[in-house]
């Protein structure tokens, strides 16, 4: 076992992980309960994109003034319960890499619409989680729960594949 995934390191990728979902829940929960509406945001990165100096590249502003903006609702309501989910699922240490590549593409988003914020230790944070693969959810539900699913699918493969060969 790489010393990165052993138990006792491990304890340290528990609270960073612990730490970046609560980040997170404190980032949505208002947005969620509140109403949140990004169109504002939006407007603000497509400005962005002009002048001298701009911080915001233009095929990014292009994407947001025809896709992301004429779809702010929808896009409003995914960035809210997107974060509460990804705090959650980091909190629990459940589906812990699809929650940190989530919260990494939404910071990576954030940071590509101008605002940098806390933008880019969230990401960082949940880039070197990532790499610690197993190591981010030894203590959390993942450690049961996927061991746990996998076993579920090869029982229904085993069935599959008896039933193919009768």
């Amino acid at each position: 076992m790489k010393w990165w995934k052993t138990p006792q390191v491990a304890v340290v990728w528990t609270i960073l992980r612990i730490w970046l979902g609560v980040q997170w829940i404190q980032g949505g929960w208002h947005k969620v309960v509140d109403g949140f509406d990004a169109s504002g945001f939006m407007q603000g990165a497509i400005a962005k994109a002009a002048g001298e100096n701009p911080t915001v590249q233009g095929w990014y502003a292009g994407f947001i003034e025809t896709v992301a903006l004429p779809n702010a609702d929808l896009f409003s309501t995914l960035v809210a319960y997107g974060e509460v989910l990804v705090g959650i699922g980091l909190i629990l240490g459940a589906a812990t890499i699809p929650a940190l590549i989530a919260g990494a593409f939404m910071n990576l988003n954030f940071l590509l619409a101008g605002t940098v914020s806390t933008n880019p230790v969230l990401y960082t944070t949940a880039i070197i989680l990532l790499f610690t693969g197993t190591g981010a959810y030894f203590w959390g539900v993942d450690r049961f729960a996927i061991p746990y699913v996998k076993n579920l699918i090869n029982k229904r493969g085993d069935k599959t594949e008896a039933a193919n060969t009768n």
